[in-house]
């Protein structure tokens, strides 16, 4: 079970998030000290797409890889993500840019409402902590994907060398929570509070090289791993398996 999500991580999940969708994107850019823009960035590059495809983006939030993925490749974007709220903030964010490139549809990720090989390319954003079984949740998301597509996604991680683990840990555990108390109030006290150990936790119950196995498991080949920001972030991706 992931840590400290109870018995059911979607309702834990979109709890947590439930107040967070106004300032979602600047407070997010500000506790990671300008590294979230650069990982998206980094989610972005990876995936091959263009005009007349479809891409899938998984745990869109307010949809900020959406429209990315949407300005880089051309191709019709599906956001999904479980959580209501956050997907009125995309609406909001999509509306004041005119988009009509970008569609939204509230589901789980661990239940795709899509036939097999519907999408071109899928990325997910912050999605495998949040859900009871991350090998069957890529499972789902390789389902959907066209052989020879590509899956992208992010995620935070821990960094490896012990000097910066050191120094992300008190970051963790003190600053994250304190500057989001001071910028975004309780909410996002509440969030910075609960990073750091979930980070932790999650990755002591699947490590990266496991993670890896699941994405081959489900049939992905290539599979390549990027730490980012010192190890504060990590960008994953694959192509699956067969002829396009």
């Amino acid at each position: 079970m992931a840590q400290g999500l109870g018995t059911n991580p979607n309702a834990f999940a979109t709890e947590l998030f439930n107040g967070l969708p106004k300032r979602y994107d600047a407070l997010g850019y500000l506790l990671s000290m300008g590294q979230d823009r650069r990982w998206r960035a980094a989610t972005v590059d990876k995936i091959v797409a263009g005009p007349g495809e479809l891409v899938l983006d998984v745990a869109t939030g307010t949809a900020g890889v959406a429209l990315a993925l949407r300005a880089a490749t051309g191709a019709e974007i599906i956001g999904i993500d479980l959580n209501g709220r956050m997907l009125e903030g995309a609406r909001q964010n999509l509306a004041r840019r005119a988009e009509t490139g970008v569609r939204l549809v509230q589901c789980r990720a661990e239940e795709l409402p899509f036939a097999d090989d519907t999408f071109d390319a899928v990325s997910f954003t912050y999605l495998l902590r949040y859900v009871d079984d991350p090998a069957a949740t890529v499972t789902e998301l390789v389902r959907v994907l066209k052989p020879g597509g590509r899956l992208a996604g992010m995620e935070f991680y821990v960094p490896q060398h012990p000097f910066w683990k050191k120094m992300w840990w008190c970051y963790t555990r003190c600053v994250l929570p304190l500057g989001g108390l001071l910028t975004g109030g309780r909410e996002w006290y509440e969030v910075g509070r609960f990073l750091g150990p979930n980070i932790e936790g999650h990755y002591r119950r699947h490590p990266v090289e496991a993670t890896v196995g699941y994405w081959r498991t489900a049939g992905m080949k290539d599979v390549q791993v990027r730490p980012m920001s010192l190890g504060g972030g990590i960008v994953m991706w694959g192509t699956k398996e067969g002829d396009a």
